[in-house]
């Protein structure tokens, strides 16, 4: 069977579902171009809020298809070189996505899995899950941003660790690291991503677009660059009509209906 990207409405949340349960929801090259298109279409589709990206059965993605990994040490190196651009192609899209994604993890969030879920704003991950950066295992190096996002979040020594041993680690690890944001009780992971993107859902889009892109760019300026870039996104979300109804309904005390 195919990998495939699954998609759903599940009311103004998109649910991305990773589909090959065969080689536990491997990274293929189907996947990347049917992610980038499903985020494409809900950016302008004004009924969708927010983004879950899950596995379909009992695991998030086992990383890259290592048949497919042997298969292209045949061919060119411009094969994989493709491949991965693909995929990073997909993973830039996740962060300028002006909505908010979130990942629900089960089982195993290995290789560019781990990487895929670092990439979303949010991380819920089943008590039993495990993540593990595992390319050093099989004498590679990481792609899909995961170094990056690492390094930006964790100390020098310990992202050295997560990578040079590629050692598992545990949701309630990286709980406490601040990388997962909610480790709940396995089968739990997509209801609880689910809730978290209800209360997303419940506040103004055109806030959560400014805080998604303030936190995206805050790493590449200075103070105050940064300050000017959150003057300008203030002012526009005050003059935005949501500032009105969130603003008139908190003063009388109801609860605000964005648009």
């Amino acid at each position: 069977m195919t990998a495939q990207l699954k998609s759903i409405n599940h009311g103004e949340t998109l649910v991305l579902t990773l589909s090959d349960p065969a080689y536990r929801n491997a990274m293929a090259p189907e996947i990347y171009a049917a992610g980038i298109e499903a985020l494409s279409v809900a950016e302008t589709n004004p009924d969708i809020r927010s983004v879950v990206i899950t596995g379909e059965g009992s695991h998030f993605c086992a990383g890259g298809n290592l048949q497919r990994l042997k298969a292209n040490r045949e061919l060119p190196a411009e094969v994989q070189a493709q491949s991965i651009e693909g995929f990073h192609n997909w993973i830039e899209t996740i962060q300028t996505f002006p909505k908010p994604v979130i990942a629900a993890v089960e089982g195993a969030a290995a290789g560019a899995g781990f990487s895929l879920a670092l990439a979303c704003d949010m991380v819920v991950a089943a008590s039993d899950s495990v993540f593990v950066m595992a390319y050093s295992s099989i004498a590679l190096s990481p792609d899909g941003g995961g170094s990056w996002y690492l390094a930006q979040t964790l100390p020098r020594q310990l992202v050295s660790e997560l990578l040079l041993l590629g050692e598992r680690v545990s949701p309630q690890r990286l709980h406490a690291l601040g990388i997962v944001n909610h480790v709940v009780d396995s089968g739990h992971a997509l209801g609880q991503a689910l809730h978290l993107a209800e209360r997303i859902n419940a506040r103004a889009p055109n806030a959560m677009s400014s805080i998604k892109e303030l936190l995206n760019d805050a790493s590449t300026h200075n103070l105050t660059e940064h300050l000017a870039q959150e003057r300008n996104h203030f002012v526009k979300n005050l003059h935005h009509p949501n500032a009105g109804v969130g603003i008139q309904a908190f003063l009388n005390k109801e609860i605000p209906l964005y648009k």
